[in-house]
């Protein structure tokens, strides 16, 4: 490997770092640097950009800590035989970097990842001792995040766990097939089983916490991991089962979903084209349906077409009313919060809103417009006071008037 300065060093790194989704900061324990012992802080607003529920935009380090692999992975631009520049930071060099970035107020953190070098657990020695050196030594308050080997020495996934704020585990592609096909020095077994592991430290923390004060935090932000979409022959709905399979068995922050990118000199097992980004984007949609909005795995399968696959030009929560439209329409002034977040076009704070304020007067569809973006899409499936939609909830063309119009971008434009 030729030698190479810091700036290249984060140029080749940052840039391989960019296929990992899984980066949001969301979660974490408040800490900050007040009284003049510490540095950094998890808090505030604003190198990747991650945004928290809330909508605040976060800036994070993020890197890999090498891009050499001693795996082969098909769909990984980092696979041992990709024909690409190689580069490798020390653990000195990661935590003088951070350090660095902080002190300018580029970041509030680092997310941490890495091709595989040597063997799995020198892999996993190095990154914790990045998270190790930023604590103890300079007392970093931060955000880290440390993305985990699942076959790494399950003491060392623990020693990450104690230093950073969330760890992640990918479980790569969402079929033990796919896995088998696209990554066949990766096992289900292995993966499942550290994030199994991982969930038991995160619960004994907790445990220990509401016991001892001074407990040590394992992971305050959990738990996460990504799946690659696209690269398989999985269907949408193999996807939303599998992710609500982790989310059920793991106690998993999120899933993340990365639409596969072809890659330099690809093998030939990879699909040619990329998927449609808005499919990742449904992919979302559906997550948020079953984590906010109380629809079970099956529900949001049965949006899907005889294919398995979502829609792409309406959304998830659309394409389930229309296929069941015999729950429609629904009172907004009766109805309870479950009927009322079926409903397209209202969201949890909609919803929140319609029923503290039906408390006091009866809604009108005008006071409904107030709490939407679109009353258009939201008017075929309610009753209020002044409105009922009558026939328009039967019209064979309903899905023309409430779905979203396509319009032609202009890259000239003022």
């Amino acid at each position: 490997m030729a030698q190479l300065d810091t700036r290249e060093k984060l140029a080749i790194l940052a840039d391989a770092a960019k296929y990992d989704a899984s980066c949001a900061s969301s979660g974490t324990s408040k800490r900050d640097s007040r009284g003049g012992k510490g540095m950094g802080s998890t808090e505030g607003m604003g190198i990747c950009h991650a945004y928290a529920p809330d909508g605040r935009c976060i800036s994070l380090l993020k890197i890999l800590l090498t891009n050499s692999c001693i795996f082969d992975c098909h769909y990984c631009i980092n696979r041992k035989s990709s024909n690409v520049r190689r580069a490798r930071f020390t653990a000195t060099e990661v935590v003088q970097l951070t350090l660095n970035f902080y002190k300018r107020n580029y970041i509030e953190g680092l997310f941490l990842s890495s091709g595989i070098i040597g063997s799995s657990n020198y892999t996993m020695e190095q990154m914790v001792e990045v998270a190790r050196a930023l604590r103890e030594d300079h007392d970093f308050r931060g955000y880290i995040h440390l993305k985990t080997i699942p076959d790494a020495d399950p003491e060392l996934v623990r020693q990450a766990g104690l230093h950073a704020d969330r760890v992640s585990i990918n479980v790569e592609l969402p079929t033990t097939a796919g896995l088998t096909r696209l990554a066949p020095e990766k096992s289900v077994g292995q993966i499942e089983g550290a994030m199994k592991a991982t969930k038991l430290d995160i619960e004994d923390g907790k445990d220990a916490r509401r016991r001892y004060k001074n407990a040590p935090m394992f992971a305050p932000a959990g738990q996460s991991t990504q799946m690659i979409v696209g690269a398989d022959s999985a269907s949408d709905g193999d996807i939303v089962v599998r992710a609500s399979q982790l989310y059920d068995r793991f106690a998993l922050r999120r899933v993340y979903y990365s639409a596969f990118s072809p890659i330099p000199s690809p093998s030939a097992v990879l699909p040619l084209q990329r998927p449609p980004l808005m499919r990742e984007h449904r992919l979302y949609q559906s997550d948020w349906l079953m984590r906010f909005y109380g629809f079970k795995p099956a529900e949001v399968v049965s949006a899907a077409g005889d294919d398995g696959m979502l829609p792409l030009d309406i959304d998830p929560k659309l394409a389930w009313a229309l296929k069941f439209r015999e729950r429609f329409p629904v009172d907004i002034n009766r109805a309870s919060r479950e009927q009322l977040l079926r409903v397209p076009g209202l969201g949890t704070k909609a919803v929140g809103r319609i029923i503290k304020s039906r408390r006091w007067r009866a809604m009108t569809l005008a006071d409904v417009a107030r709490l939407t973006v679109s009353v258009t899409k939201v008017r075929p499936f309610i009753i209020t006071t002044d409105w009922r939609p009558t026939l328009l909830t039967d019209r064979a063309d309903l899905r023309a008037l409430v779905a979203p119009r396509a319009e032609q971008l202009n890259l000239f434009a003022a």
